[in-house]
């Protein structure tokens, strides 16, 4: 192989790292983003379920029961799904980039 042949492979190397790179960023910021809109969903879902069945519940003990399992629901919820962004953040590389090569191994 000459130099010139291998400067090229090089160079087409690097070219496609960025792409990879590029693609991962796109993917993680994807899922970062639909993660959040979950959370998001649920602190709403749950907050207006308590609000429907507000009128049913008479006893004001059982009440604050469901309002505190509600708030350590959400809590502990969404502490768990920022704990798996921050691990995803740290390890998107390995994480994504066997995802897009077997995408393109499918294609």
């Amino acid at each position: 192989m000459s130099f010139e042949a291998a400067s090229n492979h090089t160079q087409t190397a690097a070219a496609d790292n960025q792409r990879l790179l590029g693609r991962i960023e796109s993917t993680f910021s994807r899922d970062r983003i639909t993660a959040i809109g979950f959370v998001l969903a649920l602190w709403f879902v749950i907050f207006f379920v308590l609000l429907g069945v507000h009128s049913y519940i008479d006893n004001r003990a059982a009440e604050l029961v469901c309002w505190v399992a509600a708030f350590l629901l959400v809590l502990f919820n969404s502490t768990s799904i920022t704990a798996m962004i921050r691990h995803y953040s740290r390890d998107k590389y390995h994480i994504y980039s066997v995802d897009i090569r077997h995408q393109d191994a499918g294609r």
